[in-house]
Order: structure tokens, then C-alpha cells, then sequence
């Protein structure tokens, strides 16, 4: 009898700041992994969210919105970014029917000189009338004239399967790369520090959400409940003032809401402490920039 064959494959998805990346993430791994809110930027990291068969493994990667960095967490976060071009088997572009396709033209560049297949995924398409549909794809042709073209609209779940089948198509032939019981690459505490810059996403403005960075102090699961200390680090002491609120209010509204959904990731009660530090400018610093995880060592 002949042996089947076994499909992998890095499936790693790019594009600009809000295009709704994360959210297609998670409905292609079926697992919330990436934190997705309305603000730009949300995503800081390279996250991977596997997905096993008995004959087939994807490893989908999400990846920071592509911008113009003007500091050096920025210039982390376009590495990311960029690294996803090189080892990707196939590659999804995910724009969106509101963004000009002219927008940072010279990461489309890179990815126009991509050697792998690539799916232009054009998301929102509710959000516009079929002739500006046609149009946009005929735009899009002409820039990516080897990728193929895909609408979508990831909120509504629309031409979500033909995709994926898409995707299993395009695998190459290849044993797995992770173990078969592999959702991600990353750690629990991982987790932890994006459900907390979530809430900070969603319940604060202006520049305090993107001053922040979330360090896990402790994460003990010894217990029938996890307890977890976690520091979320600002630059300045009036963005410290803010994220704790009047009689530490405000901390306590999003270390809540933080706290509800850990235990639907977890699945047990969690006991969550969270402190505020001030890190002078710490966007900017190599030693720190290190030890949250956006340089290497």
C-alpha cells in the first residue's frame, strides 16, 4: 500500500496597519490568538497559530501592520513584517476596499518579487458596491499580476472555506514542523501580555495604548487557580496616572475585563495583580526593546 503523503507549509499573512489580518488569523486557526481591536498597531509581534491534520499541518502567521517606523519598537515591529516574505510557502497580501493601493509601495515592491504563491486578499468587500469591486481588482492585477485575487469579508465569515481550500492546495509536500498537538509557538505568558495590551487598546486613547508594554512577573499554575503578576511598563509618569485612573478605577475596569477572558482562554478561575511602572522611553532603548521579546539577544 502506498504510504500518503503529508502536506506543511508556513502560510504567513502581511499587509497594512488595520486590514483586518489578526481577524482573518484567528478564523484560519479557529482559535483566538491574535488580539484584534479598531486601532492600528494592535499586532507587535510574529504570532503563529498551527493547525494539524493526520496528513497536513499549516503554520499561519500573523504579522504587525506595515509602516514607516519612528522609533525603534516600529523598526522591530517592520522586521517581523519583513521576515515573513522569506520564509513563507505561501503568502497572503490582505488589503482592505477602503485603503489606497499605492500605500507603502515599497513593501509591495518586495512582495511583488516574492518567489512563492501569493493570494491578494481584498477584506471588506461590504463595505463597497460591485463596479468599485471590479475596479479595485483590475488596480490590483496590475500591481500583483501573479497573485491571485480573493474578496472576502472576514467579519461575515464570507468566502472564509474557499480559501482555506485554497490554501490546502497550494501546501507543498512536507513533514510537520512542530508536534501534531502544536497550537502556537508561544508560551502561555505570551497570552497573558496580549489579553492585557488588549484591554489597554480598547479602553484607553491616544498615545497611553501605545506607551505600554505588558511583563508577566508570575504565572503559578500549581493551584486550582492560576495566579498571575504582571507589570504593564509606560514611559511617563502622566501615562502611569492615566492607566490606574482615580482611586486605581480605570486599572481595575480593564484588569477585569483582562481577567474574564484568560479564563475563557484558560479555562480556569485566574487571580490577576497588575502593577504600572514607569520605563523613561523605553520604545527606544536596545536593552529593553531585548528583553520584551522585539530584539534579538
Amino acid at each position: 500500500m502506498t504510504e500518503r503523503k503529508h502536506k506543511s507549509g508556513f502560510v504567513n499573512i502581511i499587509g497594512n496597519p488595520n486590514v483586518g489580518k489578526s481577524t482573518l488569523m484567528n478564523l484560519l486557526v479557529g482559535e483566538r490568538l491574535s488580539i484584534i481591536t479598531s486601532k492600528a498597531q494592535t499586532t507587535r509581534h510574529r504570532i503563529l497559530g498551527i493547525v494539524n491534520t493526520d496528513d497536513m499541518q499549516i503554520v499561519y502567521s500573523d504579522t504587525p501592520g506595515v509602516l514607516r517606523p519612528n522609533y525603534k519598537l516600529q523598526k522591530s515591529m517592520l522586521h517581523f513584517s519583513e521576515s515573513a516574505l522569506d520564509d513563507a510557502d505561501i503568502l497572503l497580501y490582505v488589503t482592505d476596499t477602503i485603503e489606497k493601493t499605492d500605500k507603502n509601495a515599497a513593501f509591495l515592491y518586495k512582495v511583488q518579487q516574492a518567489q512563492c504563491p501569493v493570494l491578494l486578499l481584498i477584506n471588506k468587500i461590504d463595505l463597497t458596491d460591485q463596479p468599485a469591486l471590479e475596479r479595485l481588482v483590475e488596480q490590483w492585477h496590475d500591481l500583483l499580476p501573479k497573485a491571485e485575487i480573493m474578496p472576502l469579508a472576514a467579519l461575515s465569515k464570507f468566502n472564509i472555506e474557499p480559501l482555506k481550500q485554497r490554501i490546502v492546495a497550494l501546501l507543498p509536500d512536507s513533514p510537520p514542523y512542530f508536534g501534531k498537538d502544536a497550537l502556537t509557538d508561544r508560551p502561555a505568558r505570551f497570552f497573558v501580555t496580549e489579553i492585557i495590551r488588549e484591554k489597554i487598546l480598547l479602553y484607553y486613547q491616544k498615545e497611553v495604548p501605545y506607551a505600554t508594554e505588558v511583563v508577566v512577573e508570575l504565572f503559578d499554575e500549581s493551584t486550582a487557580r492560576i495566579h498571575i503578576k504582571a507589570v504593564i511598563v509606560v514611559e511617563r509618569e502622566t501615562q502611569k496616572g492615566i492607566l490606574i485612573g482615580h482611586q486605581g478605577l480605570a486599572l481595575k475596569k480593564a484588569g477585569a475585563a483582562a481577567r474574564k477572558d484568560m479564563e475563557r482562554f484558560f479555562g480556569k478561575k485566574i487571580f490577576l495583580e497588575l502593577f504600572v511602572k514607569v520605563e523613561k522611553d523605553w520604545r527606544n532603548r536596545d536593552n529593553l526593546l531585548k528583553a520584551f521579546g522585539y530584539q534579538p539577544d
